[in-house]
């Protein structure tokens, strides 16, 4: 019986090892790619890179989907780096490149949790960890920058002295949504052919 138990867990760690590879390349190859990864939209750039870290955290749990979002996150902060805006001096601080995207696995896994134990429904619960996954991401960035770099970023796109907080609130609503809608719409589609598949 404990020659089972350690296989069976052996076998555990390699898929979640494998489930982290597979989406963590897709994490770095969309990153790479010019309006997939990273999508510029005026002073900021939108992106659908959450897409894997929520898919990851349905699969095989929280820990899966933190492991992705950090890789997400070092490449928002390398894309900072190598390729920026003038509101991109924000996502060199790892606090708001970083933190934000380790969060989305932790957040999305549990909303997926929660929904199915309530609805028993797999699509409610994976478009439900779609979207709210995403808005942590939105939320969680935005909100970041609020709290350590209002007036700066303010400075930074040319709207010094004007209200920080609805200008990003304006700036989730326009650029969150839709990426929210989008996610969720994956998610709960790449949930239910797992579930048919019976690999959850």
């Amino acid at each position: 019986m404990i020659n089972t138990n350690a296989s069976a867990q052996r076998r555990l760690n390699v898929r979640k090892m494998t489930v982290i590879g597979v989406l963590s390349a897709i994490s770095i190859m969309m990153s790479m790619l010019p309006f997939i990864g990273y999508i510029p939209i005026g002073p900021t750039k939108a992106t659908i890179m959450h897409i894997p870290v929520i898919i990851g955290a349905i699969i095989e749990g929280p820990v899966v989907g933190a492991t992705i979002g950090l890789i997400f996150g070092l490449t928002s902060l390398w894309n900072a780096m190598t390729q920026p805006t003038i509101t991109s001096i924000f996502f060199l601080n790892p606090l708001v490149s970083i933190l934000p995207r380790v969060l989305i696995g932790v957040v999305a896994y549990y909303v997926y949790q929660g929904i199915y134990k309530i609805s028993k429904k797999v699509y409610a619960a994976g478009f439900m960890a779609g979207l709210i996954g995403s808005l942590a991401n939105t939320v969680g960035v935005l909100g970041m920058i609020y709290v350590l770099y209002a007036d700066k970023y303010m400075e930074r796109i040319g709207q010094a002295g004007a209200d920080a907080g609805k200008w990003l609130f304006t700036l989730a609503a326009t650029n969150g949504i839709p990426e929210a809608l989008v996610a969720a719409l994956i998610v709960s589609a790449v949930s239910v052919s797992l579930i048919r598949k019976g690999k959850k």
